[in-house]
């Protein structure tokens, strides 16, 4: 059994997604789940290990496509430890843990099919000015670093960023 969601305002707070984001991303992650799920029987019958073919067996607590998609969702949306997550879908925790591991690669498939998902990494300009067409805006997100003090006063005034450190 998955999540019980009541309203617009529920799947929301479950999952980041309106309903209607949800059903329209819906139809794409099950296209690329059954898609896996083929090469995993094809990959299995080359080497003699399936003897079931697809859709044989225990049907477990995620039976649906909607239901996968809520969970691994829902996961990522409030990242619950697998005890909770689990006692929610009425499953172990490693059932549960089993589940998400099986079911990112496919999410994250599915938002790069439909070109949702940032960019993580430009190694060239030309990179960053294709990430960058059709943008305002640019953040960045920079932490201040570790810096190897002079023990000479001077030089240390000068690379001095004004927050004090732990100790002070």
């Amino acid at each position: 059994m998955g999540l019980l969601i009541r309203d617009d305002r529920q799947m929301n707070a479950l999952t980041g997604l309106s309903q209607a984001q949800f059903d329209s991303l819906l139809p794409v992650f099950t296209d690329i789940y059954q898609a896996a799920r083929q090469q995993k029987y094809e990959k299995g019958v080359a080497s003699g290990t399936r003897r079931r073919k697809p859709g044989g067996g225990f049907k477990g607590k995620l039976p649906t496509m909607a239901e996968k998609l809520q969970f691994v969702l829902s996961y990522y949306k409030t990242y619950r430890p697998f005890d909770v997550l689990g006692a929610k879908c009425e499953m172990a925790r490693s059932k549960a843990n089993e589940h998400l591991h099986k079911l990112s690669p496919v999410l994250y498939d599915t938002l790069v099919h439909l070109e949702l998902m940032p960019y993580r990494e430009l190694a060239t300009p030309e990179d960053l000015q294709a990430a960058l067409q059709g943008g305002d805006h640019l953040l960045i997100d920079a932490t201040e670093r570790a810096y190897h003090r002079s023990t000479d006063d001077g030089k240390q005034r000068e690379h001095y960023s004004g927050k004090k450190n732990s100790i002070r």
